[in-house]
């Protein structure tokens, strides 16, 4: 008689369910989202940050724009020139992010599109 050992699926599910709760630990709140795709078109100065995310306070930002430097998803460059010029980039490590938000953004496209089509 041949014996199957067989993985139990709560071990897998529990491990996936751990690393979403990681991810979504990182980029949970209603900005940090949007900062990363925004700065996937390009580097950004503050000003430029607070003017594309609509809706988000500065004192907001500045901590969202924290919490990604600490988790190495962007670099804050500074130039020193007069006036000193502050930009924030996508990080090498922030670029395995972007098929995450191209899926999230086409899923909300997608989502918009059902809800206003049921009205």
């Amino acid at each position: 008689m041949e014996i199957v050992e067989k993985t139990s699926p709560l071990i897998t599910c529990s491990q996936k369910i751990r690393a979403i709760h990681d991810t979504m630990d990182v980029l949970s709140g209603k900005w940090k989202i949007s900062i990363i795709a925004c700065l996937f078109f390009q580097p950004l100065r503050y000003s430029e940050l607070l003017r594309e995310v609509q809706g988000i306070s500065g004192k907001m930002l500045s901590r969202e724009l924290k919490d990604l430097e600490m988790n190495n998803l962007i670099h804050r460059r500074v130039i020193d020139a007069k006036p000193v010029i502050v930009s924030y980039e996508i990080s090498d490590y922030g670029k395995s992010l972007k098929q995450l938000t191209d899926a999230i953004a086409d899923w909300g496209i997608k989502h918009r599109e059902e809800i206003i089509k049921e009205f």
